[in-house]
């Protein structure tokens, strides 16, 4: 059996599954004809944008979830905190994960000078006038559901936008939402 490797720019609004369990949902099939065998390696929820990376190669997956690799996130805040604001995601912080209480591992935390430049969001996020917005990069070594969101929560500036532009080896570059690359491995 041939094994498949795919880079994807997951765009917001997309499910990291192929199957759609409710009406009017849009899954990664809706993006590429994928092989039936490949799958998200990780994920990314459907409010979440950026890279996804899918394979059938059972090798690669085990190797990529349990090494502790690095994932990069573009996280668009509400709010404007300042550097030792992030100082709890550098040190780890407790959140909710399955009901239970859950200690993060530390981050890498860091406030972006000028915002990123990112392609739109459709739809875009709201923007409010009296409330500023920041950019942060955050790098973890693990992923728990929601764990970015719930981070940034816990420490008072809600995530407004999400975009993973790297894992570990792999990165976004020049690709733009919808975009699929197969690789010969990874």
């Amino acid at each position: 059996m041939p094994f498949h490797y795919f880079l994807v720019y997951k765009p917001y609004g997309v499910l990291s599954q192929f199957t759609t369990p409710m009406e009017g949902k849009v899954g990664l099939g809706s993006l590429y004809d994928f092989p039936r065998d490949v799958y998200p390696v990780g994920r990314l929820d459907e409010d979440s944008e950026g890279l996804l990376l899918l394979t059938n190669d059972p090798k690669a997956n085990g190797w990529l979830l349990g090494q502790g690799i690095e994932k990069e996130y573009w996280v668009q805040v509400e709010g404007c905190p300042a550097d030792n604001d992030l100082q709890p995601l550098r040190l780890g912080l407790t959140i909710k994960h399955k009901k239970e209480a859950y200690r993060t591992l530390p981050a890498q935390a860091s406030l972006f000078e000028v915002a990123p430049v990112v392609p739109d969001r459709h739809p875009p996020i709201r923007f409010r006038a009296n409330i500023p917005t920041t950019w942060l990069k955050i790098i973890l070594r693990e992923g728990k559901n929601r764990q970015v969101r719930k981070m940034t929560a816990a420490i008072g500036f809600p995530t407004l936008r999400l975009i993973r532009v790297r894992f570990g080896m792999h990165n976004l570059g020049q690709m733009q939402p919808g975009e699929v690359k197969e690789l010969s491995s990874f």
